[in-house]
């Protein structure tokens, strides 16, 4: 007969609009917590009351990232041949211009040396040409003809010494050998890849952030607010520095609805590699909104409700719309004032529409003391 009241009650007092399920559901967890009330005298109860805490207060966003080398390339074979030295060890730093790799040069050596006696031979006949020029022997054509011809012979000199040149391999710029796709001795085709190189002096991280919060952020950016994010490490750890926002791709997905930001770090200590992974942290500012205590909601079907307390400490299960999540602490967006009290604790000590004796606790003590208040 309780039961069938209780739910009368309910279905008075809630909006038309919810679900026979949602009713069900509240009803079911009223009913819980009101267990022991059926069959005794009724009982005052004295709980604790407060009130949502209207501050300013910054939220971190935490979102998955990747992080990149600032550089990061392939290293391949210019020229085919048989590999002939490897002069650098995998995860080896090297400096740029080091050498990495020597191609078996025997091949290019012979070019060039070919290449330099056509060089001498153009030479000595543009020469001797010259002198028959100038005393009127042959033509001003001749001569430019054997002026033609040494400069071809100079050309294809430079062309076999840059092919002899290919064969050594240095690094285009400072970093850290990767994997070794190669060994000593092995034929390689041009093209063919021998490592990678990566400059981890500085990081790039990318990460996803959805419209609404990039929305977020171009607004604080332009106020002076919001490029400073953190790195946290797969282990746990925040990487002890800090990064900025240096770019935000020009597109959205539009299967996600995300777009890709990129924060880059410094990375002095040579923590960071490329490919690994983490959580972007970034804070921004919120103005003016309400913090209630986690521990004074309750969940029935996803949805986040509070016992409101009125002027006759009657208490009535209200929902409240969630906007952020901090530590012990929700953000109110929407169900909630400034003045209206709520219980902090004892919720399942008492069903909808019970009275109870209050004790009412100041909101910035209560905040400042979250963690020592217990059930």
């Amino acid at each position: 007969m309780f039961v069938d009241h209780h739910m009368i009650h309910l279905r008075m007092k809630g909006p038309r609009a919810h679900a026979g399920a949602l009713l069900l559901s509240l009803a079911a967890f009223t009913m819980g917590c009101g267990e022991g009330h059926e069959g005794t005298p009724h009982e005052e109860l004295t709980l604790p009351v407060t009130s949502a805490l209207l501050t300013d207060t910054i939220v971190t966003h935490d979102y998955v990232c990747q992080v990149h080398s600032i550089q990061h390339i392939e290293v391949r074979a210019l020229e085919k041949g048989y590999l002939q030295d490897v002069l650098v060890d995998e995860g080896q730093l090297v400096s740029e211009g080091e050498l990495l790799f020597r191609v078996r040069p025997v091949l290019y050596e012979a070019e060039v040396h070919r290449a330099q006696a056509e060089v001498e031979f153009a030479e000595i006949e543009y020469r001797n040409t010259k002198a028959l020029a100038d005393s009127n022997v042959v033509s001003p054509n001749e001569l430019a003809l054997a002026q033609a011809r040494f400069d071809k012979a100079k050309a294809e000199l430079d062309v076999a010494q840059a092919h002899l040149g290919f064969t050594e391999i240095r690094a285009p710029f400072s970093g850290i050998v990767g994997r070794f796709h190669v060994r000593k001795g092995s034929l390689l085709d041009e093209g063919e890849l021998l490592t990678e190189l990566s400059d981890n002096s500085s990081m790039w991280v990318y990460f996803n952030v959805p419209e609404a919060e990039y929305l977020a952020y171009t607004r604080e950016a332009t106020a002076g607010h919001g490029t400073e994010v953190r790195l946290r490490l797969a282990n746990g750890d925040v990487f002890d520095q800090l990064g900025s926002i240096t770019a935000i791709e020009s597109d959205f997905d539009n299967t996600t609805g995300n777009i890709a930001f990129r924060a880059t770090f410094p990375n002095p200590g040579g923590l960071l590699r490329h490919g690994q992974t983490g959580n972007i942290l970034m804070a921004s500012r919120l103005q003016n909104v309400l913090l209630i205590p986690q521990k004074a909601t309750f969940e029935v079907l996803d949805h986040r409700y509070v016992f409101l307390v009125d002027k006759e400490h009657r208490v009535h299960a209200t929902r409240v719309h969630i906007g952020a999540e901090l530590q012990h602490l929700f953000v109110v967006r929407e169900g909630l004032e400034a003045k209206d009290r709520f219980l902090l604790e004892g919720l399942r000590r008492v069903k909808d529409g019970d009275e109870v004796d209050v004790e009412v606790l100041v909101p910035d003590s209560v905040v400042a003391h979250l963690e020592l208040y217990s059930e």
